[in-house]
């Protein structure tokens, strides 16, 4: 049996191609539970929302909606999986809640609370923005020299203004701040590949400072009684590992509550850390969306995995044996469900 490190993804990746996802969730049960909270809630049930004749921008990127559906997406293909010995779970940014679900450290529905809390608080505040941009050239060559200009240059915009790394994100790196800051940041960068600097929509100014106020209130909100020490290893958006019978909930709890709100989260960091301590067979993405292959495939050439150091060699490698498996593309799921 191969064994794999499963990867959560965050908001951005529940798109129009996503709608109608969860008309196969594998537990029914469980969904109309979380319909049933959302409908008490004064909330759109997720199945309303997944069901949707079209995709509303301003309705499904809201992050007391976005939040949940993908949550749901990725604990359903969790629920799918076969065939594979799943040694350790990651995820970005919001998918470190999607990952201490499927990781045993919340239960699904305490992690729908958790979700679903943090979605609401955030959309409600809705402090600052995020924007995206690649330092990598579009052959995902390593180039250190011009991540720490960027780096460099957010620094001092960050002086001036709330600006910051939010996530460190394969070859992109993700820049929150206020509405100054922002436009700073978009001013002083030639724009790459035809559409960056990226703007995201409904996102807020995630993992800095300014989230304070969001992390107070789920810390509030969120008791320690729903969160247990995990079954499978979790690692962080510091490349960090919670073991199973090491990991106290109280710490879990304070982490994802505090560090994992208003810090930056270390994507790169967390896949290299799946990479070198659980050197797995496959590294497998749930759904919904596609978008974070890539910045898996980006950070495992950074991480110099197997001797790859360019897209045409992590290419060459996938074409041999596929390393990198995506859930939201059936002919990969059909491999590991």
């Amino acid at each position: 049996m191969k064994t794999a490190v499963l990867i959560c993804p965050g908001r951005g990746t529940y798109t129009k191609t996503e709608l109608g996802t969860l008309k196969d969730f594998p537990d029914p049960a469980l969904l109309a539970e979380f319909d049933r909270r959302r409908i008490a809630a004064g909330q759109d049930s997720l199945s309303a929302l997944d069901s949707a004749t079209t995709y509303s921008v301003a309705r499904h990127t809201r992050g007391d909606n976005a939040s949940a559906l993908i949550y749901a997406c990725t604990l359903g293909d969790a629920l799918r999986l076969r065939g594979v010995e799943i040694v350790a779970v990651t995820g970005n940014s919001m998918g470190w809640y999607s990952a201490l679900a499927c990781g045993g450290a919340l239960s699904p529905q305490a992690g729908f609370e958790v979700v679903n809390t943090m979605g609401r608080l955030m959309q409600e505040r809705l402090i600052g923005g995020q924007l995206v941009y690649p330092f990598l050239g579009e052959d995902w060559r390593p180039d250190p020299a011009r991540k720490a200009e960027l780096l460099a240059l957010i620094a001092g915009i960050g002086q001036r203004h709330a600006l910051a790394l939010s996530i460190d994100l394969g070859g992109m790196l993700v820049v929150a701040g206020e509405e100054a800051g922002l436009k700073a940041f978009e001013a002083a960068v030639p724009v790459v590949q035809g559409r960056f600097p990226m703007r995201l929509a409904n996102h807020a100014a995630f993992h800095t400072a300014l989230q304070a106020p969001v992390a107070a209130e789920g810390r509030a909100l969120l008791p320690e009684s729903l969160f247990s020490s995990p079954k499978l290893p979790l690692i962080d958006g510091r490349g960090a590992i919670w073991w199973p019978g090491a990991a106290s909930p109280a710490a879990l709890r304070d982490y994802t509550l505090g560090h994992q709100v208003v810090e930056p989260y270390d994507f790169t960091a967390a896949i290299r850390s799946a990479a070198r301590e659980f050197a797995p067979d496959l590294f497998i993405v749930a759904g919904p969306g596609t978008t974070l292959g890539g910045a898996v495939a980006q950070s495992l050439i950074l991480s110099h995995w197997r001797g790859m150091e360019s897209k045409a060699a992590f290419q060459a490698r996938q074409g041999e044996a596929p390393l990198l498996l995506s859930m939201a593309l059936p002919e990969q799921r059909a491999r590991v469900t």
